[in-house]
């Protein structure tokens, strides 16, 4: 992995997410009735961290969930025999609740929508936001994020990628050149 440029360390991701939090609660007017869903992978860890900001912020704990889309996925017939599958957690009933869906990169829109199929298959919430750490462009679907931690320009040469302590023992946010 060559990398090209540190997007974000570890104490601008730290403030990005609590920004995030916060405009969480700004699009919301609050916290009521609002499930948090992290997108298998790192969107589940992000999503955890919103969370927390939340609480400490004297919001109270939300419903954290975390949503696989691999099923979901128009790809799945080109990917691997035997696809990498997570699981999906979702603690309450989401119909009629305001959903934000968390992932770490937008790009082309194809997961988002995938999570978007999933989630309707689990119920009809009143309202889904999308909230992403980072939007590298590149949108091959009519998707755009609600919530943006920072938008980053990149070619198709070149790739996000977002390590977080909880999987990879750092925070950090990197370009990388495709080899």
């Amino acid at each position: 992995m060559k990398v090209k440029a540190i997007v974000m360390d570890e104490q601008e991701m730290d403030l990005t997410i609590r920004r995030i939090a916060h405009e969480i609660l700004e699009k919301l007017r609050g916290a009521k009735g609002a499930v948090l869903i992290g997108i298998q992978r790192r969107g589940v860890y992000l999503s955890h961290r919103i969370r927390d900001v939340l609480k400490s912020s004297g919001y109270g704990e939300l419903p954290c969930g975390e949503l696989d889309i691999t099923f979901y996925r128009d790809d799945l017939s080109l990917m691997a025999d035997h696809p990498m599958v997570h699981s999906t957690s979702i603690p309450v009933d989401i119909t009629g609740k305001d959903i934000v869906l968390v992932d770490d990169v937008l790009f082309t829109g194809r997961t988002v929508r995938a999570a978007l199929d999933a989630l309707m298959d689990m119920g009809r919430p009143r309202k889904v936001l999308l909230a992403v750490l980072i939007d590298r462009g590149h949108r091959e679907l009519p998707i755009h994020p609600d919530i943006v931690g920072r938008v980053v320009p990149t070619s198709r040469d070149e790739s996000i990628e977002v390590f977080v302590k909880e999987l990879d023992g750092k925070d950090e946010i990197v370009i990388v050149a495709k080899e």
